[in-house]
């Protein structure tokens, strides 16, 4: 994502959308943007806390979602610079509008530094190897857990080699395949987990800018503002709730409305999209409820704004495999804002903000 992210000005919006790709191509010296699987973690030393990345809600481990390569031109310690979200996996922490089971992190790296080469990486497959062992960062010696790829220093008592995060982590491996598996060859081999969301690239292409609103879309919402008001007239209606509570209640829905109607009309000619990004931008909101005011988003532990960079449709929720008939992870859209200066944490992973907007009851896409 960096060629198309690193130079964009405010005011236009890069699309991101899934793509299969080669697994080589999603590993970290490739510096990948990319939706599920493990993290291509960036800096190999100080990676978020255990306890960081826990869901707030429910204290159970959060998965990886995706990360998205974002490096800022002109500022050598941001010169590689990715972001990192995770959300719960567990349907009931998604109340409506709340942003607990979400969290995000920002790495970044000056150009020459101790974990990647100073050029950039070649464009062909390297020469082949044998499969990289996913449970160790190669540089630094990390060691990962086998279910999420996140900092795991509990090693399984009986093998000794294969290492997780916690206790429910080393349960959900132990019932896939490590009861059979401990102590032989094939724990070597690092299979997939089913606690992991599907893999794919994230690619990207400029928005195409918008065309002016036309008088018929004018009229269309005009007539709609004209049919709300008619409706609070109605005198049955008036019997039951105060004329005020009327007015209000015609407002919020004819606002609201206009809002999720923008919201259709500026994706329906990429409808596929599941990323907008536009550092300094503005998001593109769902709903004219719960929408953050300013005192809303915390300034950065370096103590300057955060601003807005990029959000996660809800579109991608279709490529999760997190259908459920009752209650399931959910969102209208998923706004991260960050350090406005990227300040430096000498390679600390730096949490930043995200803020999740629900549909309105009635809104579908």
């Amino acid at each position: 994502m960096a060629s198309n992210t690193s130079n964009i000005s405010a005011t236009e919006v890069v699309l991101g959308f899934l793509e299969d790709a080669e697994p080589w191509r999603l590993r970290g010296p490739q510096f990948p943007s990319k939706v599920g699987g493990k993290p291509a973690w960036l800096s190999q030393t100080d990676l978020p806390p255990v306890s960081g990345l826990e869901c707030e809600i429910c204290r159970l481990p959060m998965a990886f979602l995706l990360q998205v390569y974002a490096p800022i031109s002109g500022h050598d310690r941001s010169f590689h610079r990715t972001l990192f979200l995770f959300c719960c996996k567990t349907p009931d922490c998604y109340a409506r509008n709340d942003s607990r089971c979400l969290k995000v992190f920002r790495s970044q790296l000056p150009r020459r530094n101790e974990f990647y080469p100073y050029d950039p990486p070649p464009e062909d497959e390297p020469p082949s190897d044998p499969e990289p062992d996913q449970s160790v960062l190669p540089f630094s010696g990390v060691k990962l857990c086998w279910v999420c790829g996140c900092p795991g220093n509990k090693a399984c008592s009986r093998c000794h080699t294969v290492t997780y995060c916690g206790k429910q982590h080393q349960t959900l491996h132990w019932k896939h395949t490590h009861k059979r598996e401990c102590c032989s060859q094939e724990a070597s081999v690092v299979t997939a987990s089913p606690f992991l969301f599907p893999e794919s690239e994230l690619v990207t292409e400029p928005e195409e800018e918008e065309e002016g609103e036309t008088k018929e879309d004018k009229g269309e919402e005009e007539e709609e503002e004209e049919s709300a008001q008619t409706s609070v007239d109605c005198p049955s209606l008036a019997d039951a709730l105060a004329e005020t509570d009327l007015e209000e209640m015609a407002m919020h829905e004819t606002e609201d409305n206009k809002v999720f109607q923008r919201f259709k009309k500026r994706i329906a000619p990429e409808p596929h999209q599941v990323l907008r990004y536009s550092r300094g931008g503005s998001p593109l909101w769902v709903s004219s409820q719960h929408i953050p005011s300013d005192q809303d988003i915390p300034p950065c532990t370096c103590g300057a704004k955060r601003t807005f960079e990029f959000q996660v449709m809800p579109q991608l929720l279709n490529s999760l495999c997190v259908d459920s008939t009752g209650v399931s992870i959910d969102w209208g859209t998923l706004a991260v804002y960050t350090c406005s200066v990227s300040c430096n944490h000498d390679n600390h992973y730096c949490p930043e903000f995200i803020w999740k907007q629900d549909f309105s009851s009635e809104q579908h896409i």
